[in-house]
């Protein structure tokens, strides 16, 4: 099985890197510069799990990817800001076999997938996994968390499921094919949107922010707005799971944040209407008579950072 990653960050290119490490047929789709720097200098993962390094790892630029021929397997992980861009790099590369793997958080990127390639080529698709690229162009793993969940939206277990499920065996990572995979997709967003909705509101992490007073009820709340949308749109979290992320974003010490704080404290991009804007547009239509307002609180806060960050850019 021929297999595309969009891009060689900290997302795509680790667990490209571990399908590489694994024997598997494996080329990155990267920006020139990129390509150079992996040419002469490999892949390098640092993880809790062990460290692996790709040496001269098998790439290709956008102007040459339609002479590379369709692919098998295209792992698309590319923040929703740069969708547009992926999807129109990415379609030499996408055949009439080829099965679509999306990774992101959401579900906006689904519509824009199906238009462009056709539902039939898109899988269902979700990650798990706390890593950034570093300046050095080198992937760093900062928990033993790594999870790649895929399946047919439909739930079936097709054929092209089973041979991605083939692929998966031995690497180092958990892949898991689901046949719940849109369900798993909508309770991971509402776990990040409420992760990145009061961190973000908050300038704080989980334990400093449960501290506070009032804290904890903030971070409640926000999870039922949360919640609330993924139910009023057929897709309610299982008791388990929502239990259990309840759990997490209330635990006293914590200090988990949202990469999306990190980004606003390092002034770049963020993904504020692909989990945030998104969950109140589809609340406001199966669910109109509700009230969002801290989902709407962090929204104003976190368009307001791009706001800024667009003038002064300016």
């Amino acid at each position: 099985m021929r297999i595309l990653v969009v891009g060689a960050g900290a997302t795509g290119g680790y667990f490209g890197a571990r399908l590489s490490e694994a024997g598997r047929d494996v080329t990155f789709l990267v920006r020139p510069a990129r390509a150079e720097k992996l040419a002469a200098e490999g892949l390098q993962v640092r993880s809790p799990v062990g460290d692996t390094r790709i040496d001269a790892p098998q790439t290709v630029t956008a102007d040459a990817l339609g002479a590379a021929g369709p692919f098998d397997l295209v792992i698309l992980s590319a923040k929703a800001y740069d969708l547009d861009t992926a999807i129109a790099d990415v379609a030499p590369a996408v055949g009439p076999q080829t099965a679509v793997l999306p990774i992101l958080n959401g579900m906006n990127h689904l519509d824009a997938l199906d238009q462009r390639f056709g539902a039939e080529r898109v899988l269902g698709g979700t990650c798990s996994i706390v890593a950034t690229l570093t300046k050095a162009g080198e992937i760093r793993q900062m928990s033993d968390l790594h999870t790649l969940t895929y399946g047919e939206r439909d739930g079936t277990r097709s054929e092209r499921v089973q041979a991605i499920e083939a692929i998966m065996q031995g690497v180092r990572f958990q892949a898991r094919a689901s046949d719940k995979v849109v369900l798993e997709m909508w309770e991971k967003w509402v776990f990040l949107a409420t992760l990145a909705g009061s961190t973000t509101l908050m300038r704080a992490a989980i334990g400093d922010i449960v501290a506070a007073p009032g804290g904890k009820a903030l971070v409640e709340t926000l999870i039922e707005e949360c919640r609330a949308v993924a139910a009023a749109s057929g897709y309610a979290p299982r008791d388990k799971v929502f239990d259990g992320a309840r759990k997490a974003l209330t635990t006293e010490g914590s200090p988990m944040t949202a990469s999306m704080l990190r980004d606003i404290e390092n002034g770049a991009r963020i993904e504020a209407d692909h989990i945030i804007g998104d969950l109140i547009a589809r609340g406001a239509k199966t669910a109109p008579d509700s009230a969002r307002p801290l989902l709407e609180l962090v929204y104003a806060g976190l368009r307001s950072y791009q706001n800024r960050r667009e003038r002064e850019a300016a």
